[in-house]
């Protein structure tokens, strides 16, 4: 069994706090990415309803009786 010294423990424990802030650098940038996502979505989603309704509207109107 390795035993540490103090030293070596106060290296492990910067070590994984700056495990931690990087992690958490990463989760913030995945948040920015995930909003912009959700903001592109939807606005697509709306732009795909507006060709939608201006492109496929069907006439209303009498229907040519054979």
């Amino acid at each position: 069994m390795k035993t540490y010294t103090k030293a070596d423990l106060e290296q492990i424990v910067m070590t994984q706090l700056e495990n931690l802030n990087a992690i958490n650098d990463l989760l913030c940038i995945m948040k920015v990415q995930n909003e912009l996502l959700h903001n592109a979505n939807k606005k697509l989603k709306d732009e795909i309803s507006e060709f939608k309704e201006k492109h496929f509207a069907y006439p209303t109107g009498k229907r040519n009786s054979k």
